[in-house]
């Protein structure tokens, strides 16, 4: 079990190996995004960019033109806030072939408090036009998304957390964008997630299963493009839907299956994650505790939701 942001330097590593296009631009963050171990390896193509993360993707967008493939490293709040403009305007509207590791996404940054901790990314990223958003659910993933990543002609938003997740897939894994896994089969709830949050998902349909609710749990990593038809398939005959991630209610995963559901399978809709608010230096289980991210506080939730409308387990 190894944290996402190990993963993807090390593969980047490997993948430099016999593609010498790669290069990585980091913001004076590598020890932490993990960028470094690129930079042991091919220290003549990682290009410290200091914290000036506006003119590292203009650089970054310059060198695609070139015809290399530069990987970008630092932090996602600074990828997503402070050179929003830059990844507008030289990277998603021109496709620029430019790719976005974005280190220490979501709420669990280790005590590094709010104005470090990006809860809103995957809403800014999602609208952008052109742009795949892609959030892995462990280590196998993420080093399949990276490969996939520098192979995909055109910019690519990867949100890489700064912890380990426990392990989802086994070495067959194969990444295909849009695609949506089926990690449990339930009838009477669908808890769909993505990233690490996944995991404790499954942890709570275990607990829900203890009580007598059947609990199916949907992964989707690729946040777009997004198979639609697959998600309303996987909801099936559950008249209760909940989504959980490590995000804001608004405009992540719970706006997007929001927006399919209201389309293709009206169905009750619980948006579980941070509601409305900026996120705070704590520890870990604190957060998760707070926004109701534990295994624990997501059973429970299902439970008071079925509880309070008990003819939404007849389907």
């Amino acid at each position: 079990m190894r944290p996402l942001r190990e993963t993807w330097g090390e593969t980047l590593a490997e993948l430099g190996e016999t593609n010498p296009d790669i290069l990585v631009l980091d913001g004076d963050l590598a020890t932490s995004t993990k960028a470094d171990i690129f930079a042991r390896r091919h220290p003549e193509r990682f290009l410290e960019m200091g914290i000036a993360e506006q003119n590292m993707v203009g650089v970054a967008a310059g060198l695609a033109t070139m015809g290399y493939i530069p990987w970008l490293s630092s932090f996602a709040v600074f990828l997503t806030h402070r050179a929003l403009d830059q990844v507008r305007l030289v990277v998603a509207q021109p496709h620029a072939n430019v790719k976005i590791g974005a280190g220490y996404g979501g709420l669990l940054t280790g005590l590094t408090g709010k104005t470090h901790q990006d809860v809103q990314d995957l809403a800014i990223m999602r609208a952008m036009p052109g742009m795949t958003v892609l959030a892995p659910g462990d280590e196998i993933e993420c080093a399949a998304m990276t490969r996939w990543a520098t192979e995909f002609d055109g910019p690519v938003y990867l949100r890489l957390t700064r912890d380990p997740a426990p392990v989802l897939f086994d070495v067959a894994y194969r990444f295909e964008p849009g695609r949506v896994h089926q990690l449990r089969d339930g009838s009477d709830v669908l808890l769909i997630s993505t990233g690490p949050q996944t995991s404790r998902c499954l942890a709570a349909a275990v607990l829900l299963e203890a009580t007598g609710v059947s609990a199916g749990v949907l992964h989707v990593p690729s946040i777009k493009p997004v198979d639609a038809h697959a998600i309303v398939a996987a909801v099936g005959r559950s008249s209760l839907v909940v989504s959980v991630e490590e995000h804001s209610v608004i405009g992540g995963l719970g706006g997007l299956i929001a927006e399919i559901l209201t389309t293709h399978l009206p169905r009750h809709l619980v948006r579980i994650g941070l509601e409305d608010c900026w996120g705070e230096s704590a520890p870990n289980d604190f957060l998760l505790e707070k926004h109701g991210l534990t295994a624990a506080r997501v059973a429970d939730r299902v439970r008071l939701e079925l509880q309070d409308t008990p003819t939404r387990r007849k389907a």
